[in-house]
């Protein structure tokens, strides 16, 4: 039997639109820094889930992850291997190929709900392609079933996965959770989720991989 799926969170992008001090996801959640960085908090929630997780990240980003994560389960890319969210997929669903299927989670994304990420990946048991839905939006995490291996080890650049949801026929899971379709890609947008407690106006959409 293969082992469960398992949640690969991407934490390797270089956050361009994000014009601050230091790494977006490095920035405390909160104004007071209880809950912890963006990433942690990501983390904290994949990890309840209790599904498997594997965070490909940087040089940078790497002790953060490592307090969440052992450290096996840290994937370091060098700069030369990031050229978009296609390798950073391509190299966590390799690093993990012996699983049952994989959900996508960019580290940007704190308040999806453990609850989300098991019922994505209980859909992948009978679709090849599961995504969380919204009332009505698509969002993150999006699965993608072992029978695609070969194809997800060979994503590389921008492209994402997109392509494969687009050929294949995806299934949407309804979820109570606005979670799905929040990330945080400005300084505005981290303000805005620190002042609504994690209900923000300008959600991110589909595409569900960027």
């Amino acid at each position: 039997m293969n082992p469960p799926t398992t949640v690969i969170v991407l934490a390797a992008g270089v956050a361009s639109r994000f014009i601050g001090a230091g790494h977006k996801l490095a920035q405390p959640l909160d104004d007071d820094g209880d809950a912890g960085a963006v990433l942690s908090v990501t983390l904290r929630n994949a990890i309840a889930s209790r599904l498997p997780v594997l965070v490909v990240t940087t040089a940078e980003l790497a002790p953060l992850a490592r307090h969440q994560v052992a450290a096996r389960d840290v994937m370091i890319l060098p700069p030369l291997r990031i050229r978009g969210m296609g390798d950073s997929i391509a190299a966590g669903v390799a690093a993990r190929a012996d699983s049952a299927g994989w959900l996508v989670l960019p580290g940007d994304m704190p308040r999806v709900r453990p609850t989300t990420l098991q019922q994505v990946a209980q859909a992948l048991q009978t679709h090849a392609v599961a995504y969380a839905q919204h009332r009505g939006r698509r969002g993150h995490p999006v699965g993608f079933a072992a029978e695609l291996f070969s194809e997800l080890v060979a994503l590389t650049g921008d492209e994402g996965a997109r392509r494969l949801v687009a050929r294949y026929a995806a299934q949407a899971v309804d979820v109570d959770d606005p979670g799905v379709l929040i990330d945080i890609d400005t300084v505005q947008d981290l303000a805005a989720l620190r002042a609504t407690k994690g209900v923000s106006n300008s959600a991110a959409g589909w595409p569900p991989l960027r």
